[in-house]
This record gives structure tokens, sequence and C-alpha cells, in this order.
């Protein structure tokens, strides 16, 4: 643990803000990456002469490969440290996107964005382990939420500017000039990011039976589980709609022209930033009341939602920019995960809880992209060409089996949380209360009962 370490650098002072900015710019490459088909999705569609459902399978295979990953990058990096996965992060990502911009098969593209999901699935994680080191308790919560939302600069770049792009340059050279990024962000990497500003100690190798007892020990400790179920609820409208399903559904359903829709992603995720600061203030000044925050806004989303998909013929356009604003507080809320699961794990141990965490929201995205490209096939089998907006509000209907779900686990698992803190951290939940932070002490055996 740290505190038997010697500290090297000050902490949340100049330093780890250049680190932290240099990570999460390569945070920001990964959102573009994982953003850029929702963007290019209907002329993936043509280019590989596929249908809804495996228009689909490109973003659910990609999530299924982040979402599967998270677990062992979680104990590679609690192992290696943030700078050795980012590094195989951004090498994995650009070689991936290379050969997607270069594939003409659908078989080839699959390939490419499953690596794609396997470097993106060490980036998030490592970022987030970058700011648990580097900067105060007091300024987590906040730059937790900056870490996400200044990453969705990225989707801003993938809405329009990349539409105007494809549309210039072509599928290849716009795919091929963005994998370029990569290299350049390698570089800073290397020549800025430290893991930690204490002392460098050397891996510990650990057996494989201690390493599975310390993952179920994370994974049965209830915080974790509250932590996963708020980002499984609150992330994945935000991530169907922004990578996936937005677009097509903004033009094709409510007659918006491309140019339209890719600004009304742009708005989103500019809604995105403003709504992540207030957030972050808001979890800072009431850590007891976190669970509540994230179903409040679900609750919102869900509302927002109804409204649309039952008014009378396309909606519109200030509805739909409340809507598009609305859903993208999804993933501020979903951040508050990650800092639920801070306040129930130790540092050593924050890589594996927030893989955890981090697998719900993609489930849960994964789950309803692929239910909605079932739906619209079902609903029109003539292909995206075709869709309309009957199809989709039968389609997009699949977001409240989700809803529900998550909602009901926050609250169970909220109650098992606050009794598990009473029982193993008496005091812990009182000084919550009153607007104070919890910092772990560290784990004992009775931590994952």
């Amino acid at each position: 643990m740290t505190a038997s370490r010697e500290q090297l650098h000050d902490i949340g002072r100049r330093r780890a803000w250049v680190i932290w900015i240099v990570a999460v710019a390569v945070y920001m490459l990964a959102v573009f990456h994982r953003s850029s088909l929702g963007v290019a999705g209907l002329i993936a569609a043509d280019r590989f002469d596929v249908s809804g459902t495996e228009l689909a399978f490109f973003t659910v295979l990609q999530l299924v490969v982040y979402a599967g990953m998270q677990i062992p990058v979680g104990v590679l990096l609690d192992r290696f440290g943030a700078r050795a996965l980012l590094v195989s992060g951004l090498v994995t990502m650009t070689l991936a996107q290379l050969g997607f911009a270069f594939s003409t098969s659908f078989g080839a593209a699959v390939l490419a964005r499953a690596a794609l999901g396997a470097g993106d699935a060490m980036v998030f994680v490592s970022v987030l382990r970058l700011v648990t080191a580097w900067f105060l308790v007091r300024q987590g919560p906040m730059m937790a939420q900056l870490t996400g939302q200044v990453g969705q600069l990225g989707a801003i770049i993938a809405a329009a500017p990349l539409s105007l792009a494809l549309h210039a340059l072509g599928w290849t050279k716009t795919f091929a000039l963005a994998s370029s990024l990569g290299v350049l962000l390698l570089v800073g990497v290397l020549l800025v990011v430290k893991d930690s500003p204490y002392e460098r100690v050397a891996p510990v190798r650990i057996k494989l039976r201690a390493l599975s007892r310390s993952v179920q020990l994370v994974w049965g400790n209830p915080g974790t589980r509250l932590g996963m179920w708020s980002h499984f609820t609150s992330q994945f409208s935000l991530t169907v709609f922004a990578l996936l399903w937005g677009f097509p559904f903004l033009v094709k359903g409510q007659g918006l022209s491309p140019e339209a829709a890719g600004t009304l992603l742009t708005v989103m995720t500019g809604w995105i930033l403003v709504s992540g600061i207030v957030l972050g203030k808001l979890v800072t000044r009431f850590p007891f009341h976190r669970s509540w925050i994230v179903l409040s806004i679900v609750a919102a989303m869900a509302v927002l939602w109804t409204v649309v998909l039952l008014w009378g013929g396309p909606a519109p356009l200030p509805l739909l920019v409340v809507l598009v604003c609305v859903t993208g507080s999804g993933g501020p809320a979903s951040m508050v995960g990650f800092d639920l699961a801070r306040s129930f794990t130790p540092e050593e141990s924050l890589g594996r809880a927030n893989g955890l965490v981090n697998i719900g929201g993609f489930l849960a995205s994964l789950l309803t992209m692929a239910l909605i490209g079932v739906i619209l096939d079902w609903r029109e089998p003539r292909g995206a060409a075709s869709y309309d907006l009957a199809d989709f509000r039968v389609a997009l209907c699949a977001q409240y089996v989700f809803w529900g779900i998550g909602a009901i686990q926050i609250l169970r698992y909220r109650r098992k949380a606050i009794a598990h803190l009473h029982r193993v951290h008496p005091g812990a939940v009182e000084s919550m209360r009153r607007g104070e932070p919890f910092v772990h002490p560290g784990f004992a055996d009775s931590e994952g009962v």
C-alpha cells in the first residue's frame, strides 16, 4: 500500500494535471473510435451490404469484447499499472482502426471492431486509476466526472466532423487518418504518464487461486454491485443512442437531415460536459444520496422517451433537444457507479472493482442494441433503408426492460450496502450523511460477505 512508500511528487498539483490531460486525451480517442460507427452506420450498412441485425452485431461484438475484458484488465491494472495498459490499449486501437479502414468484407470489419473493443477496454479504468493515485480524496468525485465528460469530446468529433469527413474523403481515408492519432498519443503517454506519485515497487506475483479469491472478495462486496447496477441502469440509453441507433432514429424515424442529426449528437455531448460538472458537485456534497441521484436521472430519461415515442408523428425539434440532453445525463450518472465502488474498495483492488462496475453499463448496452436490431428486422425485413418511425417506436421500447431491472437492483443493493457499512465500518454511514467522503481503510475478509 502507498502508506509505506516514499512520496516523490505532489498530489493534486501541476504534474497530476499534466498526466491527467494526456491520459484523458487517450480516453477521448477511445470514445471517438467507439462512437465512429454511430455516424457511419448507414454508410457501413451499404458498404458491407448488411441488415439491421448484422449492423448491430458490429457494435454488440465490440461491447461484448469490451465488457468481457473488464475483469482481466482490472487484474492486469492492479498488477502492472495504468501506464502499461494505456500503451497496450493505444497500440491495439490504432491497429484495429487501421484494419477497419481497409476492410471490404463483413468478416474482416467485424474482427477489426472486436480488436477495437479490446483496446478500448484497457483505457477508461486506467485513467480512473491515475485519478485515484494523483488527486486528493476530496477532488476524486469531480475529477472522475471530468474524466468521463471530457472524454465525451471524442463523441463530438465522431458526430458532425466525422460525418463530413466520410462524405469528403471517403471511408478508407477517414478511418486511416483517425487511426494515426494513436501514434501521437502513444508518444505522449511514454513521455509523461507515471503510475503513481510514490516510489515504484515491483509487480507482486500472485497465484491463480489467490487471484480468484481476490476477485470474489471484490465482487462479493455489495458496494461493488451497487456501483455496477448504477452503471448498468444509467449508461446504456446514452450508449445505444450515441453508438448505433440514435443517428438512424433521428434521420429515418424523425425525418431530420444527416447534418441536423449530427448536430443533435453534438448538443448531447455538450450537455454531458455541463451536467457532469453539476453532478460532480452534487455527488461530492451528498455522498449518502448518490444512488437516489442516479435513480432520479433514470426516471427523467424514461419519462422523456415515453413522451417522444407516444408523440403523434415526428417530435418537434425542441422536444428532441430536451430528449438528447436528458439521455446524455445518463453518462455523468453512470460515473457515480465508480465513485460508489471507491467508497467500498481500497486503492490496491480498485482496478478489479472498477472493471466489474464497468461491465454493467456495457452489458446493458449490448443487450439493448441487439434487441433493438432484432425488433427492427422483425418489423421491417427489407433492411435499414426502409425503417420508419413506427418501427423505431416499437424497437426503442426495449429500453424500459433494462431500466426496470436496473432500478430494482439499485434499490436492493443500496439497502445491502448501507447494512454492510454499518457492520464493517461503523460511523461510515453517519459520515456520509454529514456530507463527508468515506475513505476506505483497507480490506478484511468480511468485506466480501
